[in-house]
């Protein structure tokens, strides 16, 4: 059973030989998800967070594995918290946190990394809702890290009958597939939200892609890696579910409703409305054509409306479909 503030989280030598040692560092829904899957392939969990009983020192100190699960803004956090306690040279970090950070424009793994240089790390993302995962529905994700036998290790600790999981070695290319794709969904719920019918979000959906790809071979990534699972599979995921919290973001707004009373009202962080500043910022430095995310930009700005924005979309300049320089918009 998964181990929480009230449970020991140390165990018995003859425990700890026959088991090896996951610590989740978040215990929101996405962290708690992710202990329940390897609880699930009989391996030793420990779920933590700043509101537990138990130390930080204690549930890292002897963790083979420690997977990162906290929103994008407790990331540098809990990054200098891990580094000055220090880590057994043999753990593998993975992150499962999907964003960017504001001041640096970094993923989550650019910033494990350069803490932890010696360490290898390893991206955790998929098509994954939460709260299918928690009741035992099947699902499939990714482990991608430049480090094969790090990845192969991060597999073999959560694959389980409901929840397959491959790998890759393209982890900035996993990373940016999440984290792009939740400035999508909002895009999407406000299409469903102004009910613009299937045809006008499989359009959208069909030339977010190209985008995401811009933006993920510009910052170093395979734009094969967004034909995968954490790619396209994310992206049809967290675009047409409720479940997203991103899409009910872009849904309230198409609805008339302000940005503040949707946050307000949301169950857990819409990693994209962050996202979306860092994104949008990071383009414009880079040079990189994202016209959907400078629309959502400007609907989360309250600078447009989500009727203003879908017309300046259908109102941009006639082009080909296919241009022989992916950069090209």
């Amino acid at each position: 059973m998964v181990n929480t503030t009230s449970q020991s989280n140390h165990l018995t030598e003859a425990e700890a030989t026959s088991q090896k040692i996951t610590t989740v560092l978040g215990a929101g829904a996405w962290g708690s998800t992710l202990a329940a899957v390897a609880e699930r392939s009989d391996h030793h969990v420990r779920l933590w967070s700043r509101r537990s009983g138990e130390s930080l020192k204690s549930v890292i100190e002897d963790a083979e594995i420690i997977l990162s699960a906290v929103s994008m803004k407790g990331v540098t956090s809990i990054i200098d918290q891990v580094k000055e306690i220090g880590i057994p040279e043999h753990t593998i970090i993975v992150t499962a946190t999907k964003g960017l950070d504001s001041e640096t424009t970094h993923t989550p793994s650019q910033l494990w990394k350069e803490a932890f240089p010696d360490h290898p790390v390893v991206v955790l993302s998929g098509p994954n809702l939460a709260k299918e995962i928690q009741q035992n529905l099947p699902a499939a994700t990714v482990m991608a890290s430049e480090d094969e036998a790090a990845a192969e290790s991060a597999q073999a600790m959560f694959a389980c009958e409901t929840f397959r999981v491959y790998i890759n070695n393209d982890p900035i290319g996993t990373e940016l597939g999440g984290t792009l794709k939740n400035v999508i969904a909002i895009a999407a719920g406000v299409c469903d939200g102004l009910d613009l019918g299937t045809n006008a979000k499989a359009g959208l959906l069909t030339r977010a892609l190209p985008e995401m790809i811009r933006v993920g071979t510009s910052l170093g990534a395979s734009s094969e890696t967004f034909f995968g699972l954490s790619g396209l599979g994310d992206l049809l995921a967290t675009c047409d579910s409720p479940l997203s919290r991103n899409y009910q973001v872009g849904y309230g707004l198409a609805q008339g409703k302000s940005l503040e009373d949707i946050l307000e009202h949301l169950e857990g962080t819409a990693e994209g409305v962050n996202t979306t500043q860092v994104l949008v910022r990071l383009a414009r430095k880079e040079g990189i054509p994202v016209p959907i995310s400078a629309q959502v930009y400007r609907l989360l700005r309250g600078k447009s409306t989500a009727q203003q924005a879908v017309q300046a979309l259908m109102a941009r300049e006639l082009k080909a479909e296919f241009d022989d320089d992916l950069f090209d918009d």
